[in-house]
């Protein structure tokens, strides 16, 4: 039992990994023991976010635009010259568009779903290689995809392009979750309020109301989320796929 969380000595691969949901992930594998890989648009941040995280671990930049298919195959190139194998991908790197309804751009939909769907599958299908090669039996290779509660209910913003392409993104998790078993799990965690970047509005305007919607009565903290994406790399994970966990206080019991 005292090994069951553990992820010590896997390689893991967390893009949007600088800032928001993907610096708390990796930012928990990195102290739990994983050797990390972040990737992001900005050169620099990632590589400031490597160095940071390398006081606490083994933390490295691969700095990446995921938004198209030639970036996301780079990227997978990039890491298969530094490692044979890739236990862990995370794809976290997003992009949000809110506007009303009758202004909604239609260079939204293009930035938001190539980013937030195309590159979950271009990038899964890139990396797959190293991701077999990492699979074990009864210790396959994980996928973890981010949604969101968005995904699952109405948002209270008007981000069309970001809700839709968040459901996408859990129903593509079931998909390549019966395509890659057995020897890559894929899974998706479906964030609800956390302190981000892409929150910081919604959260200026709406906290005192979120947290009152919340049954567990407070916004998500990094632990929360570095806390299942442990658990769903980890060998008490290893018998989940196609699932997509909630993450968000019970807000989506209410409304989903």
């Amino acid at each position: 039992m005292q090994d069951l969380f553990s992820i010590a000595g896997k390689v893991a691969l967390v893009t949007g990994g600088s800032r928001g949901i993907g610096l708390m992930i990796a930012r928990g594998y990195v102290e739990a023991g994983a050797k990390v890989y972040v990737s992001s648009r900005k050169a620099e941040a990632c590589e400031q976010v490597a160095r940071e995280l390398s006081a606490r671990g083994v933390c490295a930049a691969l700095p990446a635009d995921c938004s198209t298919e030639a970036g996301c195959r780079g990227l997978a190139e990039a890491l298969a010259a530094r490692e044979p194998a890739l236990h862990v991908l995370v794809n976290n790197a997003g992009a949000n568009w809110g506007a009303p309804l009758a202004e909604y751009p239609d260079a939204a939909w293009d930035k938001v779903l190539a980013l937030n769907v195309k590159a979950v599958f271009h990038l899964t299908r890139a990396c797959l290689p190293q991701l077999e090669a990492a699979a074990r039996p009864g210790d396959p290779a994980r996928v973890i995809n981010v949604g969101s509660i968005d995904g699952l209910q109405a948002p209270v913003l008007e981000t069309y392009a970001y809700s839709s392409s968040k459901a996408a993104v859990h129903h593509l998790t079931r998909v390549l979750a019966h395509r890659l078993a057995p020897k890559i799990t894929v899974n998706a965690v479906a964030p609800g309020p956390f302190e981000s970047k892409m929150m910081a509005e919604t959260l200026r305007k709406f906290r005192d109301t979120i947290v009152a919607s919340c049954p567990l009565g407070r916004i998500g903290e990094p632990e929360d989320m570095a806390g299942v994406a442990i658990y769903l790399a980890s060998r008490a994970g290893a018998y989940l796929t196609g699932a997509v966990i909630p993450v968000d206080g019970g807000i989506s019991t209410r409304h989903g």
